[in-house]
């Protein structure tokens, strides 16, 4: 089989977010976190723990892309590590003051569900819809 060239255009850029939009975005999923997620998520460890646990709930920026995460405790005496971290929720900046909604597979793929929202809205989501829940 012969080998050819095929043209294979770059991805657009994102849009750049203003320092005022990604301190709001921080400040309302932060308080969103203390206020639902670590309540409802983040128990006192089990007595005898024998499975994971989480430990800790957390959001920070990556390029364009604001990520909810959760920290787990790994109990037990083969553990390979004392703890490990797992995203559950990915905001997308579009543009504007739009965003996209995506969970974390199983798979390790992120999905979208929510599509060109306010940062409200996903929030909103993050709280009620379980796809979003750690």
């Amino acid at each position: 089989m012969a080998k050819q060239w095929v043209y294979s255009p770059s991805k657009p850029t994102p849009p750049k977010i203003t320092d005022r939009l990604k301190a709001e975005v921080t400040q309302k999923a932060q308080a969103l976190i203390d206020t639902v997620l670590k309540p409802t998520y983040v128990q006192p460890p089990p007595e005898n723990p024998q499975f994971n646990y989480i430990t800790d709930i957390s959001a920070k920026w990556w390029r364009s892309y604001f990520y909810f995460s959760a920290e787990y405790a790994v109990p037990g005496p083969n553990a390979i590590a004392p703890s490990f971290e797992s995203k559950f929720a990915r905001l997308t900046f579009m543009g504007g003051d739009r965003f996209t909604l995506s969970f974390m597979r199983y798979t390790g793929e992120w999905v979208e569900l929510y599509h060109d929202q306010s940062l409200d809205e996903c929030l909103e989501a993050i709280k009620t819809d379980a796809w979003f829940h750690p």
